[in-house]
């Protein structure tokens, strides 16, 4: 992949892992724009970049989504490049007596993490086929491989999407668009709540990384805990699922 040049739409790019890979494509030549839920995180953003664009967008909401993709193709009609990045975790206990009552916070991630990059995905695949070097980055997880059991919507999205990836790239495999998929592994960032990946990767080291590697041409691209999970035998995952889980 040709880092420089692109104009960029990154969902959940005003923070974390989005902020990151932002950051660092605005600084070898290409367009930024991110969006998000929290207006006060793009303006936060936008003042640490200067030359970003934002737009507040709940992806959750299929209206939203529809509005953003006619939003970014008008404004920014060189747009070559989705980066699927917005995800939230949850953490649940589905044992739990009153958990039938959460299906509304349940379907809310469901929505984010699933329904969001499938869909923006297919809204944008006509207008991504008529540009120069067009490609779809999703953002998925270590965890598609072996789930965390904390995590079990979570973790479930992220396995949806690494599937989803392969059936995309291999549907899309005679058009110029290229299919390509970020593997992280826990990254110190607030994903899930304030304080609890501390112990995750350094979020630039991470980011390095990975650009590193889709300069040269991968497809598919972890790091550390999750390059392991991903190159892993159904043997290791099984192993790897008990250490995680234990």
């Amino acid at each position: 992949m040709n880092l420089s040049n692109n104009t960029i739409l990154i969902t959940g790019g005003a923070t974390g892992i989005g902020l990151a890979l932002t950051e660092r494509f605005l600084k070898v030549g290409s367009k930024v724009i991110v969006c998000g839920r929290r207006a006060e995180a793009l303006e936060q953003a936008q003042r640490r970049l200067p030359g970003l664009h934002t737009r507040v967008c709940d992806v959750a909401r299929p209206e939203e989504r529809e509005d953003l993709a006619r939003w970014v193709q008008q404004e920014f009609p060189g747009l070559n490049v989705l980066i699927n990045n917005a995800g939230i975790q949850n953490r649940w206990q589905l044992a739990a007596p009153d958990t039938s009552s959460n299906w509304a916070d349940y379907q809310n991630e469901l929505a984010i993490n699933v329904e969001a990059p499938m869909h923006l995905a297919l809204l944008l695949i006509p207008h991504l086929r008529q540009q120069q070097h067009p490609a779809i980055i999703n953002v998925t997880s270590g965890l598609s491989f072996a789930p965390a059991a904390f995590a079990p919507i979570y973790s479930a999205t992220k396995a949806a999407m690494h599937s989803f990836t392969l059936s995309l790239r291999h549907q899309l495999a005679s058009t110029p668009i290229r299919v390509l998929e970020i593997v992280p592994p826990a990254v110190n960032t607030d994903l899930g709540g304030p304080g609890l990946h501390t112990f995750g990767a350094p979020v630039d080291a991470f980011a390095d990384s990975v650009l590193e590697r889709l300069a040269q041409g991968e497809q598919e691209v972890g790091y550390g805990t999750s390059e392991e999970a991903r190159l892993a035998s159904r043997e290791q995952l099984n192993t790897r699922f008990k250490l995680i889980n234990k």
